[in-house]
């Protein structure tokens, strides 16, 4: 029974992305590893960009530093 554990940002994912994600996912192990859909799950977690670090950084910094750059 396959496990997957999907990790996002906090950042506009909607419950029709997370549909499609599980949907994807699924179909997936099943096409190439031959699993059963039923004994497959899929856990998505949003993780606030606080929370999440990129090199040294905050996501929640390098996006404030991207919006910053665009205005320029």
């Amino acid at each position: 029974m396959p496990y997957v554990n999907i990790k996002v940002t906090d950042e506009g994912v909607t419950a029709e992305h997370k549909r499609q994600l599980i949907e994807g996912v699924t179909e997936l192990l099943e096409r190439v590893l031959n699993k059963p859909r039923h004994a497959t799950f899929v856990v998505i977690d949003e993780v606030a960009t606080d929370n999440w670090g990129i090199g040294g950084e905050t996501v929640t910094a390098l996006r404030t530093r991207e919006r910053t750059a665009i205005k320029r």
